[in-house]
């Protein structure tokens, strides 16, 4: 996932000295007064305190505010380079304060940040308001937009220019005066919603962690599996215990393994309604109170729900579009999900179980059915999947035969948490493009899931190249043991490093534009095109060595690793789409919406297409989707699916044009990842394959269809 925790274009001013000498300025010692004197401007953690956010972010916002006003009122006839210019140019110490900021209120929080991501997030958008409802700069913006056949700009400005006047209609610059101020009210709301929305979340999550007393209810977990269980619980102050932490998405991955049942359900149950509760950290009336004002806001700017509006600048345009899409895939996955259901139940049956099949015993029989088809073991398969192995000898390697990038550990640069470590990144040549830090443990103050996204953002206006991080939620191994993965845990490495590479290889005069500030259904195009390297029998016998011994994987292991690749696919594009119909149904409600009961709107949505499955339920319930109340993904989750048709007809180019090589890389490298947002998407994809879209691939890759 490529998180989205970009603030608009800030501006620099001088600042202003103290008035008295009994008084420090708000800048004395705070680390973000300044650029960071680190290579790449990489921020310096060890002299960040939480004290420095508020009053750094506080002050960019006023020096912002001043600046913006300084170009709307310039006398000036408005040209490109006073307006447009003038806006990219601004902003930095903003940026460089909420980079960091929205890096630790994901992965490293505590109570003063969380405290303060409320109180600051009503602000920032209020901050972004008084820019793109500033009527004095969007008239200035609109006379040059109107120019733009004469003003013989190159590409990428011509662009900026475009992209500019669309944020702005689309923010509401169109809109009465009166309006405006109800949006003002509306973007504030939502703004302190999502905030808390995150910070429920992320307790209800915490505090849905299911303690075992007995070793014995944890039968089937694995050795390292129970001693990081008991780490947990110690760490929680609870000795002699065993905890079940929760990850983000519905099914939890100790689901595979635990063999008994009553242990399962609690589990599951805890994951489901893990904000249902009814207690303090219920978020039913928070998102429904969201979606609400997502509705209201789309009416006030003349659209007939709010996907509608979100979807203007995307890939896919219109709900239509998407339901199109969609509507091609659910018959088959639903039918596969079908047939798997059927086959699981089958084994229950042999095993004279006597109880039908639930969505707790899935991944627990599903495994014994793979275990059988193919005879494939994911206890087996684990050893070889060591997460620095899998990084350096897998992630990195393919990037070096692709790209002819390197990587070199560094020591020097201070990090947020002792978990992270630091790459230098250089190209093919040796010159540094780039600093790379990877964060891989879960922790009880770090969101769930995985994600990518600048500290710094590459631009050759400003002179800065990229500082990228991915996050992720592994689990933790016990001190002195290996932190053992899965292939899916993997393939997330390869996902996440993908839009590294996106931002990495970004080659644009301006921020707006750069790396992985792209549409949502184009974004996660990169990310999972690089997921493909993970199994290539080059990339693959790299990494997936034994761990104690630092043999190959065996090659009978490899074959039933291949051969399982389309194993439960009905099932995981059936809770996927799931997931991305409920944000749709969510996001195209009218504005006369009520304030909904969620549960039954939830029921009500997935029964309407059909994607009701009782052993299925969706990837994310409404009550704890991350991605759509607070990460940007609004009217977006179904990009996951977009980007998949996309990444799998790419690789077929590969498949086609002799796969992995440097050559080809290359290609890839400059006719995608290095453009940024800097051409319609569906002629970059067009300029790329050949040809427009193909979402046969995909159906063959997912096992769907034949070949």
């Amino acid at each position: 996932m490529k998180k989205n925790t970009c603030v608009p274009l800030l501006v620099i001013l001088v600042i202003a000295a103290s008035c008295g000498n009994k008084q420090q300025p708000a800048s004395a010692g705070n680390p973000f007064f300044e650029p960071s004197k680190l290579p790449f401007q990489a921020p310096d953690f060890t002299n960040i305190r939480d004290t420095d956010f508020k009053p750094a972010m506080e002050e960019g916002m006023k020096q912002q505010q001043a600046e913006v006003q300084k170009i709307a009122d310039s006398t000036a006839v408005p040209t490109f380079e006073n307006t447009f210019v003038e806006l990219e140019k601004s902003g930095r110490l903003l940026r460089r304060v909420t980079n960091v900021f929205f890096l630790l209120t994901g992965a490293n929080t505590n109570p003063v940040l969380q405290k303060l991501q409320q109180e600051e997030a009503p602000k920032l958008a209020a901050n972004r308001d008084a820019i793109y409802l500033n009527t004095k700069l969007f008239n200035r913006i609109k006379t040059v937009y109107e120019q733009r056949d004469q003003l013989k700009l190159d590409p990428e400005s011509l662009h900026l220019l475009e992209y500019y006047h669309q944020e702005f209609e689309l923010a509401g610059a169109n809109l009465s005066d009166a309006d405006k101020e109800k949006l003002k009210q509306l973007n504030k709301e939502e703004a302190t919603l999502s905030a808390k929305f995150t910070n429920l979340l992320l307790a209800g999550t915490k505090a849905g962690a299911v303690v075992v007393s007995d070793e014995a209810e944890l039968a089937g977990l694995s050795d390292g599996a129970l001693q990081a269980a008991a780490q947990n619980a110690k760490n929680a102050k609870m000795d002699g215990k065993w905890m079940l932490s929760l990850q983000n998405t519905t099914q939890q991955p100790s689901l595979q393994s635990l063999s008994n049942r009553a242990t399962r359900q609690k589990l599951f149950e805890a994951s489901w309604t893990r904000t249902e509760k009814g207690d303090t950290n219920d978020t039913r009336k928070v998102i429904g109170r969201i979606a609400q004002i997502r509705a209201q806001k789309a009416a006030l700017l003349h659209f007939k729900n709010y996907a509608e509006w979100k979807l203007q600048n995307q890939m896919a345009q219109t709900p239509e579009a998407v339901e199109k899409f969609m509507a091609q895939l659910v018959p088959a996955a639903t039918a596969k999900a079908k047939e798997e259901a059927a086959t699981i139940q089958a084994l229950i049956d042999k095993q004279k179980g006597g109880f039908k099949l639930q969505p707790w015993d899935w991944s627990f029989y599903a495994e014994q059915v793979r275990k059988a088809k193919y005879d494939l073991d994911e206890n087996e398969v684990k050893p070889y999947f060591e997460i620095n192995k899998v990084l350096e000898n897998g992630v990195f390697y393919a990037a070096n035969q692709l790209y002819g990038l390197t990587f070199k550990e560094r020591h020097d640069l201070p990090v947020y948490q002792e978990d992270v470590r630091v790459f230098d990144v250089l190209d093919k040549d040796g010159s540094q493009i780039g600093l790379f830090y990877c964060d891989y443990f879960k922790r009880d103050n770090k969101s769930g899931g995985a994600w990518m996204d600048n500290m710094v953002g590459q631009s050759k206006l400003l002179g800065t190249k990229p500082v990228i991080y991915n996050v992720c939620n592994f689990t933790k191994p016990a001190p002195g043991q290996p932190a053992l993965i899965s292939y899916d845990d993997a393939k997330t490495m390869f996902h996440e490093f993908g839009h590294a590479l996106h931002g990495l290889f970004a080659d644009q005069q301006y921020p707006s534009l750069s790396g992985a500030n792209t549409a949502r259904d184009f974004v996660e195009f990169p990310s999972q095109f690089n997921e493909h390297w993970s199994l290539d029998p080059k990339i693959f016998a790299h990494y997936a060595v034994h761990y104690k011994t630092g043999d190959a994987m065996p090659q009978a292991l490899v074959d039933k690793i291949k051969k399982a690749a389309t194993f439960n696919q009905g099932y995981a594009l059936t809770e996927a789409l799931a997931a991305a119909d409920l944000d749709l149904q969510w996001h195209t409600l009218g504005a006369d919406a009520p304030l909904l009961d969620v549960d039954k709107f939830e029921t009500e949505a997935l029964h309407k297409t059909k994607l009701d499955l009782p052993q299925v339920p969706p990837r994310y319930r409404s009550s704890y989707f991350l991605h759509i109340w607070a990460n940007g993904y609004a009217a977006g989750y179904y990009a996951y699916a977009w980007t998949e048709m996309l990444d799998d007809d790419a690789f077929s180019w590969f498949q086609e044009h002799g796969g992995l090589t440097r050559e080809n890389g290359q290609r890839f490298r400059d006719m995608i990842l290095s453009r940024g947002n800097t051409e319609n998407y569906g002629k970059l994809f067009k300029a790329f394959r050949g040809h427009d879209p193909d979402i046969h691939p995909m159906l063959v890759n997912r096992g769907l269809v034949d070949k």
